[in-house]
């Protein structure tokens, strides 16, 4: 059995919202810090990779970026990656003020956008026990030149159209997060449309477009290279093929962890979050943990 409550921390002028699960075996468990990918919610599927950690004896904090979800900050759906970057820092140093779990074992969890994310927050910290990075974004300019031309066509008015309207401080201009095949999205992949929408809890109305001025900042977002630098043992979880993270680079950025272990699958970027490739990816990430982070 375990529990789950609400909680937050402080990360600049705002606070983020977290889950925090906790097993009810009294143990002090090794605490994993989660987060999601591009837009995305802990709703989203996050709970369902959590309460099998937590099944398996982990304590799991899983937080909202600001300006997403239950988390502050304004304006809203604005990814920024220095921002998303402190977030996982601060959601760090909460997660070694918990009581009743092991702050001495903090394992970062990232998938998508958060996959590399964790990468260069592992290698910033120098005391994180272990890396699980799962479909992850290690090379803005592949995934910018994986986008079908005319997604880029589209995208790039509305790109510009933000950053103006940023500088006269005015309402971002949005894109969507997702398209149907070449449609004007961040992620119009054959597969990104019923993908992105198999995460979305049933009934629900989670909002689905961000800030379009991220389209220019993928393409300065090389966070594969921060994996040369992680001293702690990292799990990388590569889905081929990958239309959003392109294999290849990611395979070339994880081969440099130090301690780095890959693991590719034959499912598509977001196959991996559902069915029988979750049950997959959730296995062998707990065989991982149980093999460097162990509990009890």
């Amino acid at each position: 059995m375990s529990t789950r409550r609400d909680v937050e921390f402080k990360s600049g002028e705002t606070t983020c919202a977290a889950w925090l699960y906790e097993p009810n075996d009294g143990s002090r468990a090794p605490v994993i810090v989660m987060a999601h990918g591009l837009g995305g919610v802990r709703e989203m599927r996050l709970d369902a990779y959590a309460e099998r950690f937590v099944e398996a004896g982990y304590a799991c904090l899983v937080f909202d970026y600001r300006n997403f979800g239950a988390s502050g900050g304004e304006p809203r759906q604005l990814v920024h990656i220095g921002m998303q970057l402190a977030d996982w820092a601060a959601a760090i140093a909460f997660a070694r003020t918990l009581d009743g779990v092991d702050t001495s074992r903090i394992v970062l969890w990232g998938s998508s956008l958060s996959g590399g994310h964790v990468l260069k927050a592992a290698a910033a910290d120098g005391d994180i026990a272990a890396v699980v990075s799962q479909g992850p974004f290690t090379d803005g300019l592949a995934s910018a030149l994986a986008m079908p031309l005319r997604t880029t066509i589209g995208v790039t008015p509305r790109a510009i159209r933000d950053v103006l309207a940023a500088i006269r401080g005015a309402a971002p201009v949005t894109v969507p997060l997702v398209a149907e095949h070449r449609g004007t999205a961040l992620m119009a992949s054959r597969d990104a449309f019923a993908g992105y929408r198999s995460l979305q809890p049933p009934g629900s109305s989670l909002p689905s477009a961000v800030a379009a001025r991220f389209a220019f900042d993928i393409l300065r977002y090389f966070p594969g290279r921060a994996a040369r630098r992680i001293a702690a043992p990292v799990l990388f979880c590569v889905c081929n093929p990958d239309t959003v993270a392109p294999t290849k680079q990611t395979l070339r950025h994880a081969a440099t962890a130090p301690r780095g272990e890959i693991v590719v699958y034959r499912f598509g970027h977001f196959e991996i979050y559902v069915g029988e490739a979750f049950e997959r990816v959730v296995s062998d990430q707990l065989a991982f943990l149980r093999r460097v982070i162990p509990t009890g």
